[in-house]
């Protein structure tokens, strides 16, 4: 007997051979890295990035911490809901607010904390008892606030619960064995509220559940054993859950729902608020042990209020070597700490430390008390009234941090900071750091500053601005490094004309004032040192100019480093197609193609100089670079060379008056 196989009709889709391509990548995030009142620091290792050893060791054991977290955002609002807003002491949110205003679009943020390297890490970090659940056996349940600092305090939670109906089937059920409907939402871990003959309540917890055969007229089950037995058949089953609710008393709010007390259950409390809570984590002591309510009636659960305390802001202890990591070398496979936590990066492409040493300290919040008086309704006698109470003064938060470039010995010691983060960036060959001319130093002192650094990978500005930042309380103007504006032009000017575009000419938006007006003497020679300045115009301030540090006049261009860096990331990010090809001609023609590609936009984006894209750019890739020994050598080596076009910064015009009377103009 024939029996044909009819398959059902499918649409299968054709894959077609991959079309390999380059396109630049972006080069307008900067990261900022300074004093913040809140926002990740500490923050535990992930599973991945602990050692084999350390992975197999208690949880408890195992608490090793990074210092520096990295965290994007995308714009002020953004920051100021990870990092608080100017409540603390530094100059980041200034920083990145002026980042911001400017047109930049994403930055990161690395808050900086001291680095005590013992127990004391910890010790920062508010914490509270979260009343009415408790450890099965015995002990508390203690929340911590996601991260150091004083606004900890201010935490409140609460957990209440909800059941929901279960359906049981009583006579077939004991005590220990429950025989519920096989779609009842049950897991490892679930807990249950159980209602006994007696009317009373029970809480039970679900040990391991499995399919069972259905009986006649019982429909489909599942059994499901309990960890410990109930004092008697329940006569009713429901299903518990609870809810986290999180409020940080300054707006910020969390609702954790569909959560289990036991940490077999895949939406354990402990799980859920190490992974997905950005105000507080468990406490180590609990986060492997089983929890109950504290009575059977389903109490809410809750912090009392003022119940955290113990967070504290140490800014005090904070010092400019807290902003690097001493450990960190080339090749480390985990990033490290202060700026080194930003090294794994792959779209970062400037770096400003706002808080890398405190010149002047930001001037203090508005006064809280008010001025005596004794008037009244009517009038009296004048009265001899006690002196007024003194406005106690600012506390130097940022003690550790204090450093007066114009004390020579000081002043080296910033040029030191500031020459290990353009080592890390020459290093790295990543990113490019934009550094602040310390201020108050006279002109032979800014050149003599100048004079400590040679590297294509920075850039210096100068003077520093000054502005008056929304929503802040001081009622003074706030001195802002400048290159926080700078990262700010140079990120709105990639966004609209491509990175060969010069990143300057442009007026730095919410800028009042300068610090110090430059005049044209001396901006010539601060420019032929190659610093770049801000100048006063009619309209505003200008960033007249966009040079590196380096000594090298092929790249005295901020944009032909930055165009030179993308083509070079470019290239290494998105040619790892190439990884386990055969090494043939046909490989290397594809790259040659694609660079070529690249080059062409590129050119036509006036990127390079040159009439014809031969006199602009070449992409070698053949027999003679590749020779036999290289291909044994398991190497593909290409070769491209460019022509960048540096943009114009100055038309000089020559106005000459000759002996005879005659004006000449000389271009």
């Amino acid at each position: 007997m024939f029996r044909a196989t009819f398959d059902p009709p499918g649409v299968y889709f054709d894959q077609p051979a991959p079309l390999f391509t380059l396109t630049g990548v972006r080069m307008d995030v900067c990261a900022f890295v300074g004093v913040a009142p809140r926002g990740p620091a500490r923050a535990p290792l992930a599973d991945d990035e602990l050692d084999d050893w350390l992975r197999r060791l208690p949880f408890l054991d195992r608490q090793r911490r990074r210092r520096s977290v990295a965290v994007a955002v995308e714009s002020f609002d953004d920051y100021r809901r990870i990092f608080g807003g100017f409540e603390g002491p530094g100059r980041l949110p200034y920083a990145v607010q002026a980042f911001f205003e400017q047109g930049g679009r994403r930055a990161y943020i690395v808050r900086i904390v001291h680095d005590y390297g013992d127990v004391r890490d910890q010790l920062g970090i508010a914490r509270a008892v979260l009343d009415g659940v408790r450890q099965v056996g015995g002990g508390v349940v203690r929340l911590r606030a996601r991260d150091e600092g004083t606004w900890g305090n201010r935490l409140q939670a609460a957990l209440s619960f909800n059941t929901r109906p279960v359906s049981l089937d009583g006579a077939r059920s004991t005590r220990a064995e429950l025989f519920v409907a096989m779609d009842a939402p049950l897991l490892a871990g679930s807990l249950l509220q159980a209602t006994l003959p007696t009317g009373a309540r029970a809480l039970a917890t679900v040990d391991w559940m499995a399919p069972v055969h259905a009986l006649a007229g019982r429909g489909r089950q599942q059994r499901v054993v309990l960890t410990a037995p109930l004092a008697d058949v329940p006569a009713a089953l429901a299903l518990v859950d609870a809810t986290l609710q999180i409020n940080d008393g300054a707006g910020a709010q969390e609702v954790h729902d569909r959560l289990a007390l036991s940490p077999r259950h895949p939406r354990s409390l402990a799980e859920v608020l190490s992974h997905e809570s950005r105000l507080v984590i468990p406490d180590p002591a609990w986060v492997s042990s089983e929890l109950e309510p504290r009575d059977a009636r389903l109490t809410v659960a809750r912090t009392r209020r003022s119940q955290f305390r113990s967070g504290r802001d140490r800014y005090r202890d904070i010092t400019p070597d807290d902003c690097f990591d001493a450990r960190w070398t080339l090749g480390n496979d985990a990033a490290g700490s202060g700026v080194h936590a930003l090294v794994k990066l792959s779209d970062l492409a400037m770096v400003c430390v706002p808080d890398l040493y405190e010149p002047v300290a930001v001037p203090p919040r508005e006064d809280i008390l008010d001025p005596p008086s004794v008037a009244g309704a009517e009038f009296e006698y004048c009265l001899d009234t006690a002196p007024p109470q003194r406005q106690g003064g600012a506390p130097d938060e940022l003690a550790g941090l204090r450093l007066n470039p114009r004390m020579p010995g000081e002043l080296a010691i910033i040029s030191r900071h500031q020459r290990t983060l353009v080592e890390l960036a020459e290093t790295t060959r990543a990113f490019t750091a934009l550094l602040d001319v310390p201020p108050g130093l006279q002109l032979n002192q800014m050149l003599r500053w100048r004079q400590q650094f040679s590297s294509a990978f920075a850039a210096a500005y100068h003077p520093w601005i000054l502005a008056a930042p929304r929503e802040d309380q001081r009622d003074a103007l706030i001195r802002i490094p400048p290159s926080a504006v700078a990262a700010g032009v140079i990120a709105d000017q990639e966004l609209r004309f491509g990175v060969p575009h010069g990143p300057a000419n442009v007026i730095a938006a919410s800028a009042v004032n300068l610090d110090r007006i430059v005049e044209s003497a001396d901006h010539a020679h601060l420019h032929s040192a190659g610093i770049n300045v801000f100048v006063r115009e009619p309209d505003g301030f200008l960033l007249s100019t966009a040079r590196t540090l380096s000594r090298d006049p092929h790249y005295r261009q901020l944009s032909v480093r930055r165009l030179v860096t993308m083509i070079a990331r470019t290239l290494e990010q998105q040619t790892q197609w190439m990884v386990f090809e055969p090494h043939t001609a046909a490989l290397r023609m594809e790259l040659r193609r694609a660079a070529e590609a690249l080059l062409q936009q590129l050119y036509r984006a006036n990127a390079f100089t040159g009439s014809t894209e031969e006199e602009a750019f070449f992409v070698r890739c053949d027999e003679h670079l590749n020779d036999q020994r290289t291909v044994d050598a398991g190497k593909l080596i290409a070769d491209i060379g460019i022509a960048p076009a540096e943009p114009l910064e100055f038309i000089i015009v020559r106005l000459v008056r000759n002996v005879d009377g005659r004006v000449t103009v000389e271009g």
